[in-house]
């Protein structure tokens, strides 16, 4: 600022001084508009560039604050403000991998900034890179084994690489410390570990906690129907899928759902009716499958044959439907036809043991 008078620096100060404050009131505009007034002055000023980056990043106008951010590196490198906000439009443009380049480059100045490692270790998870991702999180842990961002990210890495009880591990640990404050997303994201490991019955507490904090919650209704299905309790799981249905009524995979736990429950029109409101939205194979399946139970093998034989060219590897076709066929007394489209199968170079032992049951 040498070649600016005292009267200048003072005003260029106090500019400074009030675009700040208007930023922490989320006053954008008119922050903008004090530090727009410094740049004519003086265009390598760090505050103002830094300034009007976070005010644009504020308004989610990702490129216009980034132009801001790189102005100031090109006078400041290392920076650590311009840095962060760079990261971050980075990030909330989807453009990850650039986002972890910056991230990086921040820590060379900082290495213990766990707002920043644990931003690293999203961006390294978000593109699905999973020993770079686990080893900043736990070294998140050795600072501070209680930090939530941290944990939760763990959970979510682990679930998103299947690997659903490290993932449970560090889910609990967020439910202890949480304690009776517990987020309605951890609870489903607990309980969602449950079901996909097939505890159904462990789940379902923790769907029914998150309904009590939040009635009509999706993901809870959800994973509960879910659990009601995987214990075959069909008539719990259809209430579940059709309070869903009752706020999201086109909802496709649910209408689905529900057409499938009617026909669990023989209450064969009614399972119609889903599956057929489910194609009238767009093709979906379980609806399909579902009608066709319906026909079988009804003794009406012909038209079921006629529904899945239709299904075969468009879902070719899918071995339930050669399975129901070739039961139809034997159901007709065509045992030679039924052996021939389970072949058919198999010469697709495909292995499934229950086609395997059907044929040859057939055979013999």
């Amino acid at each position: 600022m040498s070649n600016l008078t005292p009267e200048q620096q003072s005003e260029i100060s106090e500019l400074s001084k009030q675009g700040y404050q208007l930023l922490k009131e989320g006053l954008t505009h008119r922050a903008i508009e004090n530090f727009e007034k410094i740049i004519p002055v003086q265009p390598d000023n760090n505050y103002a560039l830094v300034g009007l980056g976070d005010a644009h990043r504020k308004e989610s106008h990702f490129n216009k604050a980034g132009e801001y951010y790189r102005e100031c590196l090109k006078f400041h490198p290392g920076n650590n403000y311009a840095l962060f906000g760079l990261a971050d439009c980075y990030k909330a443009m989807g453009q990850f991998n650039r986002a972890i380049e910056i991230w990086e480059e921040y820590l060379k100045n900082d290495d213990t900034n766990i707002t920043v490692l644990t931003r690293v270790a999203d961006a390294y998870r978000k593109v699905r890179k999973f020993s770079e991702s686990k080893k900043i999180y736990l070294h998140v842990l050795e600072m501070n084994s209680t930090n939530s961002y941290a944990l939760i990210g763990l959970a979510h890495l682990y679930y998103d690489f299947k690997e659903y009880q490290e993932a449970l591990k560090y889910w609990k640990k967020m439910e202890d410390l949480i304690g009776d404050r517990i987020d309605i997303r951890v609870l489903t994201s607990i309980g969602n570990c449950y079901r996909k490991l097939k505890l159904f019955t462990d789940g379902i507490p923790y769907f029914k906690r998150a309904l009590a904090i939040q009635a009509g919650n999706f993901y809870a209704f959800y994973g509960l129907a879910d659990c009601f299905r995987g214990l075959n309790q069909s008539e719990k799981s259809l209430e579940c899928w059709n309070q869903i249905l009752g706020k999201d009524p086109d909802n496709k995979v649910i209408l689905t759902r529900a057409g499938d736990a009617c026909r669990n429950l023989e209450q064969l029109d009614d399972a119609e009716k889903y599956y057929r409101k489910a194609l009238d939205i767009d093709y979906d194979l379980y609806a399909e499958l579902g009608l066709a399946l319906i026909a079988k139970k009804k003794g009406n093998y012909e038209e079921a044959l006629v529904l899945l034989k239709e299904l075969i060219p468009k879902e070719p590897k899918n071995a339930r439907i050669y399975m129901e076709t070739a039961v139809c066929y034997e159901k007709l007394a065509k045992r030679s036809k039924a052996i021939e489209i389970l072949e058919d199968y198999r010469r697709l170079g495909l292995s499934s043991t229950l086609i395997n032992e059907y044929a040859q049951t057939l055979k013999s």
